[in-house]
């Protein structure tokens, strides 16, 4: 008998992970070639060869009692030192090795940060459309996700209603730039706007509101989009960071939190957020992954695969007559479904070999999470097979 808790979890297990399984039947039955896969955001570009380079240096060359043994909960000193020096360097910061724990990938670092953070029945503010994960990463700890409703007109979020919506039960807000699944970008200004409602809010409520921003996609922007560094506008924010996609490392589980010494009880949340990783049972950070991305912090993807991607699909849907949103970043295209019933539209194209995403698995209905991080051919294939479910739909 398992645990009244997970029986609904279990029932509602990830859309998208069932996507992704029915997609591998699906090739098994009609080939790989004539499946189009949109549905995970598996990164199709190699990793840079730097990080088999150092991994396979770091086997030969250093001590294997110190590559395979454990070390602080945090990470390795001169692992987390590195971190701060790049951040350091790129976006004039002033982190120490003490700002930063090394964390099993951005979904580790976001669930030690609501362990170290959230009581019962605090809330942890979102904003629609937003990673389906966060729902069950809040409950973990018995907090209660409240959504902000989408602005479906550019994606920024609805910083009006975050304005109404913040309680005295509220503990966190949670954010996520580049953004999955629309590929929308926060900007400077709604950055700035964001920071000054929550300064606001904690005066008025005589505490700390910490700012979560969950940033796996940083580095995939396209043009000269940038993304604004948070700590730099909030001084209550914490970063959870990944290497799975600016690595192309998602099967590693590797990246960090960033708690700047600013924080408010600083040091009692890094020590929770060290103890949190040893209970949960991480322990820590896989030891060979932090000590091979620390040599590779200056390595970067082929956005540039991403980008032609990008473009064809985008283009090719507009053709079609399809609506949707030129992304700024990330590799998702969130598309607006011909009809409100997002799930009946997803199985529809299912017809067509295409599986993609429906939009209520991110809180907003209507439309479809398209992931185009998959192989050139597979977008130019998969185009004439969106055009005929268009035609379906009579666009």
């Amino acid at each position: 008998m398992i645990a009244k808790k997970m029986e609904g979890l279990v029932k509602g297990s990830s859309v998208i992970r069932a996507m992704f399984e029915e997609g591998r039947k699906m090739a098994q039955e009609f080939g790989a070639e004539n499946v189009y896969d949109f549905s995970l955001g598996n990164p199709n570009v190699p990793a840079p060869k730097a990080v088999a380079e150092a991994m396979t240096d770091i086997l030969e060359k250093q001590d294997p009692l110190y590559v395979h043994g454990y070390m602080s909960n945090t990470g390795f000193p001169e692992v987390r030192e590195a971190v701060a020096v790049s951040l350091n360097e790129r976006f004039g910061t002033k982190f120490t090795s003490d700002n930063v724990v090394m964390t099993v990938g951005a979904a580790s670092g976001l669930n030690v940060i609501f362990k170290a953070l959230l009581d019962p029945g605090d809330e942890v503010i979102t904003f629609a459309p937003y990673f389906g994960e966060y729902r069950n990463y809040v409950g973990n700890y018995d907090g209660k996700l409240v959504e902000i409703s989408p602005n479906t007109a550019d994606f920024q979020p609805k910083l009006a209603e975050l304005k109404e919506k913040i309680t005295q039960k509220t503990k966190a807000v949670l954010i996520n730039s580049p953004n999955n699944p629309t590929g929308v970008v926060y900007s400077e200004t709604t950055i700035r706007r964001l920071a000054e409602i929550l300064n606001e809010k904690q005066k008025s409520l005589g505490r700390p509101i910490y700012l979560i921003t969950d940033e796996p996609y940083r580095e995939l922007v396209y043009g000269d989009i940038t993304v604004p560094f948070v700590t730099k506008y909030y001084r209550n924010t914490i970063v959870a960071y990944s290497f799975s996609k600016s690595l192309s490392l998602p099967g590693e589980r590797i990246g960090y939190l960033v708690i700047p010494s600013e924080l408010d009880d600083y040091e009692a949340v890094y020590a929770a957020a060290g103890v949190a990783t040893r209970i949960l049972g991480y322990v820590n950070a896989p030891s060979l992954q932090q000590l091979a991305v620390a040599r590779c912090l200056k390595e970067t993807t082929d956005i540039a695969f991403y980008d032609r991607n990008r473009n064809e699909l985008y283009n090719g849907l507009l053709k079609a007559g399809f609506s949707c949103q030129k992304p700024e970043g990330a590799f998702y295209l969130f598309m607006k479904t011909p009809i409100e019933d997002d799930m009946k539209f997803c199985q529809d194209a299912k017809k067509y070999h295409i599986l993609i995403v429906p939009g209520q698995s991110f809180g907003c209905s209507g439309y479809a999470r398209i992931a185009y991080c998959v192989a050139y051919e597979t977008i130019v294939n998969a185009l004439p097979q969106f055009e005929a479910l268009a035609r379906e739909y009579g666009l």
